[in-house]
């Protein structure tokens, strides 16, 4: 059997697993639960009412949180002539077409996000079975197919997430860092939601968000009562 660390089943004693909390007790209690000595993530778990493998059912978008997600966010931009330019100038890690095709082929992978112009997504199409899997690989759907590659790295430098429902109707997202703060990270988690919102798809029948939960990298994930959620986005 496994057995959890003496931090982690100190940090359970402080909370419920099975309790559902309000949104803000929620938040609070997630990062006082936080033990590593580095900086944790803070990420949500939202299960919705959709199945994923109707094409009217499918949650797909991506979200600029207002207060970031407290890390630097390394961009490549597939595009060619004076994009490439505009790319740079934005703040662009890395820039290319064919040349940064060959080199992710190759087996390079040191970005966490990237852009394409739609020109050059046939070529960009050639390293998709590499991209895809890693949720590296450009989408119109979220705003990083675009001939407006400046905005796109900005948002991207700024804390945009990309979001995708699972095969089980699960969206996960990060919140940003224990540093933040409840109210930062309570900003952030009312933009999340408030995006999936609009993003209601009209397959969807009966409840929409039906669980939710909250944790940072190495603590308890913490349920949330989803009678809440409506006062929280109503604030």
């Amino acid at each position: 059997m496994p057995r959890h660390g003496k931090k982690f089943r100190k940090a359970l004693d402080a909370c419920d697993v099975q309790e559902k909390y309000g949104v803000e007790e929620a938040v609070s209690k997630s990062l006082d639960a936080s033990f590593a000595k580095f900086d944790e993530s803070v990420d949500v778990a939202l299960k919705l009412g959709v199945d994923p493998k109707y094409s009217d059912q499918m949650v797909r978008g991506a979200v600029t949180l207002p207060n970031g997600l407290g890390k630097t966010v390394r961009v490549a931009v597939f595009c060619k002539g004076e994009k490439q330019a505009e790319a740079k100038a934005a703040g662009a890690d890395y820039v290319g077409a064919e040349d940064l095709v060959a080199k992710i082929k190759e087996g390079w992978l040191d970005f966490d996000a990237a852009v394409a112009t739609p020109d050059v997504m046939a070529l960009v199409g050639q390293i998709g079975r590499v991209l895809g899997p890693r949720g590296l690989m450009p989408n119109a759907k979220t705003g990083s197919v675009t001939f407006d590659v400046a905005k796109a790295v900005n948002e991207l430098k700024a804390g945009r997430v990309d979001f995708k429902v699972d095969k089980a109707g699960v969206l996960h997202a990060p919140l940003g860092k224990v540093s933040f703060g409840p109210e930062k990270i309570l900003g952030n988690l009312k933009a999340f939601l408030d995006t999936v919102n609009r993003l209601k798809p009209s397959g969807a029948k009966g409840t929409y968000m039906q669980s939710m939960a909250v944790s940072t990298t190495m603590g308890p994930g913490l349920k949330i009562d989803m009678n809440q959620v409506k006062k929280f986005l109503e604030r």
